[in-house]
């Protein structure tokens, strides 16, 4: 990708590559170098610079810290076998983080200024790129507010970063749920569609006490009955009953528009497999459970990309799914999606960006 943006760079002093484990690492412990950052000011984006990775100076009456005027985007980066940076499908998390800014009252992000800081940061910090298949660089885009006022009303003025960290695998294992069936993450008219701090602030109490129970994730639903599955902790989630791949509609407000999720869906009719976009209902979810009819459930997200779930908790009752073969859906679909985003396979959407 050619780049037209003049971006200034300081870089930084004294690399922390040297001191990184790459063989050992936690999800979103070890941050990268550098830092990109843009501040919106009088009705504008400027002042763009790449920067050390470093703390900064927030004012106590930050608009963010009071209100929640913060959003955010996760993505990922990899290292094909000649050493190339590939993004994955970065001009789509552009577009829905402009979307959750629209929701939160926060000024749109020219594409160029997104897209040329994260390809110019990831260019400078490429060596932070992992080599180890499974392993990735993540990217985290986040914008907040800046006015140093404490009055209820939209911020006047912005900061849009981007960071990064090399992380390995997010879940090691296939993973175990329970049905959420009193707290809700979202509902209609709210903002579960937008990818803002305040839907995960509400969802950590609850899925706390779903991990003191001995589970690691929930599978949240409706606000308004609790009778249809909508996500899994902070994923997309789709369900294979009967050869059909059922997953929860993004058109009513309450579900993040998922990448991955929208990845998936694409495969899925590239191969012709059969694919519903409806809510699974909690009844049909434990009919299917009980009937043994229930072939594959899995989370599609960023970070996870496909998370296998081995074992479901509904109305208090544990049930295990059967063990994916080498053919089931999700780990040919998983095997498509790390094909794509390592350069390994053809990519026929055009969802890679290259340097």
């Amino acid at each position: 990708m050619k780049t037209s943006l003049a971006i200034p760079v300081e870089k930084t002093k004294k690399s922390k590559l040297s001191e990184t484990d790459f063989s050992n690492l936690v999800f979103g412990k070890t941050i990268s170098d550098h830092m990109f950052v843009a501040d919106y000011k009088n009705g504008e984006w400027s002042d763009l610079r790449i920067e050390p990775y470093a703390p900064m100076e927030i004012h106590p009456a930050n608009a963010a810290l009071h209100y929640g005027q913060s959003i955010f985007e996760g993505m990922k980066a990899y290292k094909d076998a000649a050493g190339e940076v590939l993004i994955f499908r970065g001009d789509a998390n552009w577009r829905r983080f402009n979307e959750s800014a629209e929701r939160m009252c926060m000024p749109e992000l020219p594409e160029e200024v997104f897209m040329e800081g994260l390809v110019q940061l990831l260019d400078l910090d490429r060596d932070w790129v992992p080599t180890a298949h499974g392993a990735s660089l993540y990217v985290r885009p986040f914008m907040f507010a800046m006015d140093n006022y404490i009055g209820v009303k939209p911020s006047e003025s912005y900061r849009f970063m981007i960071f990064t960290c090399p992380v390995g695998n997010y879940y090691s294992k296939p993973v175990s749920v329970k049905v959420e069936t009193t707290f809700t993450r979202s509902i209609e008219g709210g903002t579960g569609a937008a990818k803002t701090a305040g839907n995960y602030a509400a969802s950590l109490y609850p899925a706390l006490q779903a991990q003191k129970a001995g589970y690691d994730q929930l599978l949240w639903t409706d606000g308004k009955s609790h009778s249809k599955i909508e996500e899994s902790g902070t994923m997309n989630v789709m369900f294979k009953i009967k050869g059909n791949i059922i997953t929860a509609p993004v058109n009513t407000g309450t579900i993040l528009k998922g990448i991955t999720r929208d990845s998936v869906i694409q495969l899925a009719k590239d191969w012709g497999t059969p694919l519903e976009e409806r809510f699974l209902t909690v009844s049909e979810l434990q009919e299917a459970l009980e009937a043994g009819i229930l072939e594959e459930a899995f989370g599609t997200g960023t970070a996870a990309t496909i998370a296998h779930i081995e074992r479901i908790n509904v109305n208090g009752k544990d049930y295990i799914l059967p063990q994916t073969s080498e053919n089931a859906f999700s780990k040919r679909i998983l095997a498509e999606l790390d094909g794509i985003k390592y350069g390994e396979v053809a990519d026929p959407h055009s969802w890679i960006i290259k340097f």
